[in-house]
């Protein structure tokens, strides 16, 4: 039986840093013991998907290290299956430096390049997960679904035939120039993507139904601690409310739950609920309110 979902593209291993206030230039400051997580778009949502019930594989590349052990360790204690996680000698497993400022509310992120995924094998999945690591390995894929997580730059752009495309508002609009967020949503429509829709943080998220764009109210926790990965647990969350068979607004708002519970923690995973949390989550809070 081919899984649900395939996710394709970047795996990281995370050190954040949290501090009272960001240094400036040759600036020197005193961090909380810092902490070490899975990360990267792809990976993070295929965390997300696992967690939700969804079957979800990861296909992407890391170095004979420490780091690439500890990458897939995290992914298969999670649940996802790593079969196409090749580990290739001479490879550097990708690594990023976050520096969360709590005076600022703000984190800065430092990366190294993440290298290319292998081919991916076809008839695997019934959907396939890009980010912008997996686009240009899976783009011309045939045979399964495709999501495109929009949030970082992608290089060649081509929304032709995605079955969902999900930038951020700032992304969809530099795609898609226009004076107003529903031209550029029905923009990237007319460009040939199915679903579109745009994340925008706080605000929580739009969506395209039928040319007209609805907005997703977002639902906060109290005392969140951090949105790293938030962005990446929304994309699989919303794929994951699309795999159960869940409108595109229904699938939004849940996202919005999934990723605003995931803020719950300082990296980009552990915060994740599961299924039976989610549903508990939302039979307590209308869209927007605080609990």
């Amino acid at each position: 039986m081919p899984l649900d979902v395939l996710c394709v593209g970047a795996v990281t291993v995370d050190t954040i840093a949290v501090v009272d206030r960001a240094p400036g230039p040759d600036g020197r400051v005193v961090a909380t013991p810092f902490t070490v997580a899975g990360g990267g778009p792809a990976a993070t949502a295929a965390v997300t998907l696992a967690r939700l019930g969804v079957p979800v594989g990861f296909c992407g590349v890391v170095g004979d290290d420490a780091e690439g052990a500890l990458s897939r360790a995290l992914l298969e204690k999670a649940g996802v299956d790593t079969t196409w996680l090749v580990t290739r000698p001479g490879v550097r497993t990708t690594q990023s430096m976050i520096v969360v400022s709590r005076e600022q509310g703000t984190r800065m992120i430092v990366t190294t390049p993440s290298p290319p995924p292998p081919p991916v094998p076809a008839g695997v999945a019934r959907w396939l997960h890009l980010d912008q690591t997996g686009y240009p390995a899976a783009r011309e894929h045939t045979g399964a679904k495709i999501s495109l997580d929009g949030g970082n730059p992608v290089s060649g752009l081509d929304v032709t035939g995605l079955d969902l495309y999900a930038p951020a508002v700032g992304g969809l609009a530099d795609a898609f120039p226009a004076a107003t967020l529903a031209e550029s949503m029905r923009a990237a429509a007319a460009a040939g993507a199915r679903e579109v829709v745009a994340t925008a943080g706080a605000e929580g998220s739009y969506v395209l139904v039928d040319g007209e764009v609805h907005h997703v109210p977002p639902i906060t926790v109290e005392s969140p601690v951090s949105t790293m990965g938030a962005g990446d647990v929304f994309h699989g969350a919303l794929l994951a409310g699309l795999v159960q068979g869940r409108s595109l607004v229904d699938a939004a708002r849940r996202a919005n739950a999934v990723a605003a519970l995931s803020c719950r923690a300082l990296d980009g995973r552990t915060g994740i609920p599961d299924a039976d949390e989610t549903e508990r989550f939302l039979s307590t809070v209308d869209p927007g309110v605080s609990v």
